[in-house]
C-alpha cells in the first residue's frame, strides 16, 4: 500500500518484545537456579555431621587400643577407643606398633580440609576412615602364608592406615626392615617425610652432585630429611629456617643457613639449580630470580588456610604459572608405596648419612596434645607418638 514502510524498517511488534522478555526471564531464572545449586553443593560438601555411631565389636574378638576420630574437627575429636584387633590376610603381616608419627596429612584428614578432598578421599559430613595415622615402626607378630620377605620378630617401619594404634596390618608393599642403629621413634619418623624429600630431590628435582639446592622449610619434618639427603647426593645445600633453628640446620649438614626473619633469600645474589619449597612462604614468581635459567622448583607444601583451597593452592599456582616461566616448575606428593625407596632411606640411615630428627615424643593418651603442637607449624623435625 502507498506510504507503507518497507519490512526492514518496521518496529518490532508486541509478540517479538514479549519473546525477548521471556528469554531474559528464563536466563535470569537459570542463573538463580545454578547459584542455588552451587550454594547447596557447597553446604553439602562443607557441613560437619555428628559423630559416626560406634560399631559393636564381636564378643569373642581380640581387642586393641587405637586413636579414633568419628567426626571432623580439631584435636578434641581424637579419642582412644577399644577396637577390634586386625587379623592378617594371606598376603599380610600383623605388626605390633611401638611408635607412630604425625604428619600434616593427618590433621588435614582430621579436619576434612580442604573441603574438596571430602568428595574424593575422606568422606562427606563425617570421616569415612575413622582411624588416625600412617607412619609407624614396630615388630612383626604374625605373617600370612604368602608373605615372602619378612618373618615373625622382624623390626620394621613403613606406612599403613590407622598407624596410631597398638597393631596394624600391611602387605609387604610400603614397609622395610628397621635400621639397627635407629630407635623405633626415629624409624617411625621416616616414611612420609623421608620419601617426600627423597623423591622431591632425586626424581622430581633430578639433583646431581655438585649442584646447588635451596631448601625452604629446612627445619621441618620433610626439610630435615631433605638437607641430609641432598648432602648425601653431593649437593651444596642452603637451608631457610627461623632464627631458633639455624643451629639445627647447620648441624644436620647445610652448607649455608638463612634466617628468613632477617633475610629474603629470593633477593640475594646466589643462584640455585633446584629449589625445594615445603612452606610456600615466598611468591612462586620470586624464585625466578634465584633459579638458574634451566633450574627446577619443586613445591611440596603451602601455608594457605583457606578451607576450600588449602594446601592445593600451591598446585593451582604452579599449574597457571608453569607455561609462562623458563624454569621447570612442578609439585610433588610423596608416594609411600615405593618399598625400594624405603630401603634406600634405611641404607642412608645405616651409613650415618641421615639421622631422623625427632622434636617431641608423646604418649598414646596425649595424641590430641601432640596434634595441637603439630598444627602450630613450628615442629623441628617430627612429632612422635609412643605406643606403650
Amino acid at each position: 500500500m502507498e506510504g507503507e514502510l518497507p519490512l526492514s524498517f518496521r518496529v518490532p511488534g508486541d509478540g517479538e518484545g514479549e519473546a525477548m522478555t521471556m528469554i531474559r526471564k528464563i536466563a535470569l531464572g537459570t542463573l538463580v537456579i545454578l547459584a542455588a545449586l552451587v550454594l547447596v553443593c557447597a553446604w553439602y560438601i562443607s557441613h560437619d555431621a555428628g559423630p559416626a555411631p560406634v560399631a559393636p565389636i564381636p564378643q569373642q574378638s581380640a581387642r586393641m587400643k587405637a586413636v579414633v576420630f568419628r567426626q571432623y574437627g580439631g584435636p578434641e575429636v581424637l579419642h582412644i577407643e577399644e577396637v577390634e584387633k586386625p587379623s592378617p590376610k594371606a598376603d599380610e603381616l600383623l605388626i605390633r606398633v611401638h611408635a607412630a608419627s604425625l604428619n600434616p596429612f593427618d590433621w588435614h584428614r582430621m579436619r576434612g580440609l580442604p573441603y574438596p578432598v571430602r568428595l574424593i578421599m575422606t568422606g562427606i559430613g563425617r570421616p569415612r576412615n575413622t582411624r588416625l595415622g600412617v607412619d609407624f615402626a614396630g615388630t612383626v607378630e604374625a605373617v600370612g602364608p604368602q608373605v615372602k620377605n619378612f618373618r615373625v620378630g622382624d623390626e620394621v617401619f613403613g606406612a599403613a592406615d590407622g598407624a596410631v594404634a597398638e597393631y596394624v596390618t600391611s602387605t609387604e608393599v610400603g614397609i622395610a626392615l628397621k635400621p639397627a642403629n635407629s630407635t623405633f621413634e626415629q624409624a617411625a619418623a621416616v616414611p612420609i617425610a623421608g620419601l617426600t624429600a627423597l623423591q622431591g630431590l632425586r626424581d622430581k628435582g633430578q639433583l646431581k652432585a655438585g649442584q646447588k639446592v635451596l631448601i625452604n622449610g629446612a627445619s621441618g619434618g620433610v626439610g630435615t630429611f631433605a638437607v641430609q639427603i641432598a648432602k648425601s647426593m653431593g649437593a651444596e645445600v642452603t637451608g631457610v629456617c627461623s632464627t631458633r633453628n639455624l643451629e639445627l640446620v647447620r648441624r644436620i649438614g647445610a652448607d649455608h643457613a638463612v634466617d628468613y626473619t632477617r633475610e629474603d633469600v629470593t633477593r640475594g645474589n646466589e643462584r640455585f639449580d633446584l629449589v625445594l619449597d615445603m612452606v610456600g612462604s615466598y611468591p612462586l614468581l620470586a624464585y625466578r630470580r634465584v633459579l638458574n635459567p634451566h633450574g627446577t622448583l619443586v613445591v611440596v607444601g603451602s601455608p594457605s588456610t583457606d578451607r576450600w583451597i588449602g594446601a592445593m593452592s600451591g598446585w593451582i599456582k604452579v599449574t597457571f604459572i608453569r607455561p609462562f616461566v623458563g624454569q621447570d616448575y612442578g609439585t610433588l606428593m610423596g608416594d609411600v608405596n615405593r618399598t625400594q625407596d624405603l630401603d634406600a632411606l634405611a641404607e642412608l640411615i645405616k651409613s650415618g648419612q641421615v639421622t631422623p630428627i625427632v622434636d617431641r615424643t608423646y604418649a598414646l593418651a596425649d595424641t590430641a596434645e601432640a596434634m595441637r603442637y603439630l598444627e602450630q607449624g613450628h615442629a623441628r623435625g617430627k612429632v612422635i607418638i609412643r605406643i606403650e
